[in-house]
């Protein structure tokens, strides 16, 4: 076996997902792919890479298979802290997690369709949402903003990098319009519900109408949470980082349970990034029991 600096690392096998990401996996009868399908196991990385390249293989690999099935689905994401905060009591996150778990961010960003964040997390943050960290192509930008919170000044609605979505209920698109201009605008019928919470099952149809089926949704917590209460989330990466923030602002917040053997305890994986530590978090298997 050759030595281990001289395989291929993460460097040659990024390129290989972003391809996989825009063209579905390689077809069989290519012998020549170092990613191989098959309808049972799905990508397979083939010949000898680095421990390094194969972990990062097998943490994208349900999103690769994913891509490759054309089914809708969503990866969701929170970066948060010993205590499980994202923030500050003040709001402030910059920034929670390492250098390494940011790239990975960036990593999900442009292996995916679109990025979505609430209202709360765009506020405060003004983030690009781009993929400025590793090659790759940005997404569509959805700010999810039901009750029209968000100013027209924030950067994803001016700097030109990438698609954006402000995505409201239908009712309210022409007043969304008139802030952000129409190209900007995804008005979703029903999203809107009668006492004041958001069908999230609608705009994942409204999406997936626009060709955008592989959903990152990025946060923040409450954004997060509602996508697992109502099913629309297909993965998790829980990232926790070696800091205590003390009475901040809280990440999940789901309806309580009563009695451990309700509570979900989805199938798991540990990998550590950095001084991080990233729980992959299956949302779609049979949970184990207590």
């Amino acid at each position: 076996m050759p030595p281990a600096s001289t395989l291929p690392g993460v460097d040659a096998l990024w390129p290989l997902c972003l391809k996989i990401a825009a063209r579905g996996a390689p077809s069989p009868a290519d012998t020549q792919s170092p990613i191989a399908w098959n309808a049972a196991q799905g990508c397979s990385l083939q010949g000898l890479w680095d421990g390094e390249a194969l972990e990062l293989f097998e943490l994208l690999k349900p999103l690769l298979d994913a891509r490759h099935a054309g089914t809708p689905w969503a990866v969701g994401q929170l970066g948060q802290s010993l205590d499980g905060c994202v923030a500050t009591y003040g709001g402030d996150s910059n920034y929670v997690n390492g250098p390494e778990m940011l790239v990975h961010l960036h990593r999900l960003r442009a292996l995916c369709d679109a990025v979505i964040v609430g209202a709360g997390t765009a506020a405060l943050d003004n983030p690009q949402l781009t993929t400025r960290r590793v090659d790759g192509p940005h997404p569509v930008r959805v700010l999810l903003d039901p009750a029209l919170r968000l100013p027209a000044t924030l950067r994803v609605f001016c700097d030109g990098q990438a698609p954006t979505l402000l995505a409201c209920d239908a009712s309210r698109a022409h007043e969304a319009a008139r802030r952000v201009g129409a190209d900007q605008v995804l008005g979703v019928r029903g999203l809107a519900r009668p006492d004041g919470s958001t069908d999230l099952r609608a705009l994942r149809a409204a999406l997936l109408e626009r060709g955008l089926g592989m959903l990152f949704v990025e946060g923040g917590g409450i954004t997060v949470s509602r996508f697992i209460e109502q099913g629309c989330l297909d993965r998790l990466h829980l990232c926790i980082a070696p800091v205590i923030i003390g009475a901040g602002r809280p990440g999940l917040q789901l309806p309580r349970s009563t009695a451990m053997r309700d509570c979900m305890r989805p199938p798991s994986r540990v990998y550590r990034m950095g001084a991080d530590v990233l729980w992959d978090l299956d949302l779609r298997a049979p949970a184990a029991t207590c």
